[in-house]
């Protein structure tokens, strides 16, 4: 089973932080600086509640993934 499975389909701050082993202000600035997973604003202003679909946190670590290659 993928680890990611065991999270909600929408996930909150606090559980990608945990899973990608960053903490919420890491997460706080990547949005501020358009970096990381997508997320979804629910609502308007600055207190606005964010929440990461778990599509994208695991689209976001497949993009990431390097394949090591052997210099020959």
């Amino acid at each position: 089973m993928d680890p990611l499975d065991r999270y909600p389909a929408m996930m909150s701050p606090t559980q990608v932080g945990e899973f990608l082993g960053v903490s919420t202000i890491t997460l706080k600035g990547w949005r501020r600086d358009g970096k990381g997973p997508q997320y979804v604003k629910l609502g308007d202003g600055p207190n606005a509640t964010v929440r990461y679909p778990r599509s994208a946190v695991r689209t976001y670590l497949a993009e990431r993934t390097v394949t090591p290659v052997v210099a020959s």
